[in-house]
């Protein structure tokens, strides 16, 4: 049964009824110059089918070499994750034909993985989780394995003017290294997974072992989803979504998955093992294949490789390249910096976001306003030019000199922000902006008083109303002040001494 999109939502008399359980199958290209099993490119874009050799090309005789480099980084990823190494593994060939898989199978590892038994904290509704000592409002999500594997290439299908019946082949992705991260069916919802997968991302981006690439490919994943009477233990018949390309589309494709098999069970109706795919056009998933049974890829231990050794010397050498994680810097910083805990997610959403705050506050500014300024306009000026923060023309010194003058009210906030806007477009420090356009804070009080007396007496009228009563015409003269001044004059001295001056008026 395909659902339209009015039929996205399920009836709420049904929500507390059925329970999904969602796991996802992560792939994630690892960060290495060549291939995984020979010397070829492994960049991006690059003409097709120019980055291949015997080895990657599946040419008898030719026999791979594991990278070193490949595995440092898998093995990075697994220590982050939680994971447990297996200080001994092994590869094995899957057997499968895909016309971009020249080899006729894909070496990958079975029944002995590189990592196994980690996992991942999200954010969840549902509270603390059992598991061990979490955060309030946090799930700890399991992760079954992390293991390596080859990528296959890429089948071109359009694109070629007046070729629309022929298929091509593009062979420079394939023996690209993947790891392959599968989580437990632990996620009940498709906000979790959403989350889950933006964890996930941002542990990867912190280790600097993937660029996580959605529309390059280099994060892909799959998802199973399959739904159950709320209590019940045993696992419905489950659904794989393959190849959801982005956040977005993976908590769509979930939801209306999930909606589409509730209403199957509330019917009576049986829900196929199969595999769907997301079709975008028409905003709901379509059977791809009927998965009822499971794919014998014939596995066996691939005898041109030696079993992979991962020494405890060698993890502690990995172990000791391991960054400041986000969860124990979100948490530093909340304990550091005093900031709220939504700041704080915030500013690790990326090691580079983190790094250039953490630069503005030990430059000397208020670690508070700080985050207001970064948060605020800071990245919205970034975005608004499509530009990242390594891309800001405003360095953190830089930032911080500017909060320095409003921190010793040298400049006000209305004045900072037309010197930050100054300082985007040369990259000059406030104090060199402020000097040249003479947009220094007025804060001498002779000089204030001189020219609110010079207001009240050229309005004569609203100083009447003001006498009568109507009290709140002071705003009037504040503007009238601050007109003159031309925004410079200190708004709480203009305030004090405007009271006094009409009080005594």
């Amino acid at each position: 049964m395909e659902l339209t999109r009015d039929a996205l939502e399920i009836p709420e008399t049904l929500k507390g009824k059925y329970e999904p359980v969602i796991g996802l199958e992560v792939h994630v290209q690892l960060r290495t110059r060549s291939k995984i099993f020979c010397g070829c490119s492994t960049r991006f874009g690059d003409p097709p089918n120019t980055n291949s050799c015997p080895v990657c090309l599946g040419l008898p005789g030719a026999l791979p070499v594991l990278n070193r480099e490949a595995v440092a980084m898998a093995v990075k990823a697994a220590l982050a994750l939680n994971c447990r190494v297996n200080s001994f593994s092994r590869f094995a060939r899957k057997n499968y034909f895909y016309p971009d898989l020249p080899k006729g199978y894909q070496i990958s590892q079975f029944d002995q993985p590189l990592a196994e038994h980690g996992w991942i904290e999200i954010r969840s509704e549902e509270g603390q989780a059992e598991g061990g000592p979490q955060e309030k409002g946090t799930k700890r999500i399991g992760i079954t394995r992390l293991h390596m594997e080859e990528d296959a290439g890429k089948s071109i299908h359009d694109g070629f003017p007046d070729s629309q019946d022929k298929s091509y082949v593009d062979l420079n992705r394939s023996g690209t290294p993947l790891a392959e991260i599968v989580s437990e069916p632990d996620l009940r919802s498709s906000a979790e997974a959403y989350d889950y997968l933006t964890r996930l991302k941002q542990i990867l981006e912190y280790l600097d072992v993937s660029d996580c690439n959605m529309e390059e490919g280099s994060l892909r994943c799959d998802a199973n989803v399959s739904v159950r009477p709320r209590g019940q233990q045993e696992l419905g018949v489950k659904a794989e979504i393959k190849n959801l390309n982005s956040f977005r589309y993976l908590q769509k494709a979930l939801d209306y998955e999930i909606a589409r098999q509730t209403q199957l069970l509330e019917r009576g109706e049986k829900v196929v093992q199969e595999t769907r795919l997301w079709n975008l056009e028409q905003q709901k998933t379509v059977s791809m294949r009927s998965k009822e049974y499971a794919h014998d890829y014939r596995y066996f231990p691939e005898p041109d490789l030696l079993p992979l050794a991962v020494s405890d010397a060698w993890q502690k050498e990995i172990q000791q390249t391991l960054p400041e994680l986000p969860d124990a810097k979100r948490r530093r910083m909340v304990s550091q910096y005093k900031l709220r805990e939504y700041d704080a997610e915030v500013l690790t959403a990326s090691q580079a976001l983190a790094g250039y705050y953490e630069k503005v506050a030990a430059a000397g500014a208020d670690p508070k306003l700080a985050a207001n300024w970064v948060m605020g306009n800071l990245l919205g000026a970034l975005k608004a030019a499509g530009k990242q923060i390594g891309e800001s023309p405003v360095s953190p010194e830089a930032l911080a000199g500017l909060l320095a003058l409003i921190q010793d009210k040298t400049l006000s906030g209305k004045m900072a922000k037309s010197v930050f806007e100054e300082m985007l477009s040369t990259s000059e420090s406030a104090k060199t902006i402020v000097g040249r356009m003479g947009l220094s804070q007025i804060t001498d009080s002779d000089q204030i008083r001189d020219t609110i007396r010079n207001v009240i007496a050229a309005n004569p009228k609203q100083l009447a109303q003001y006498k009568s009563g109507k009290t709140s015409l002071i705003g009037f003269f504040v503007g009238q002040v601050m007109k003159e001044t031309k925004g410079q004059a200190n708004p709480q001295k203009v305030n004090e001494l405007l009271k006094e001056e009409l009080g005594g008026a």
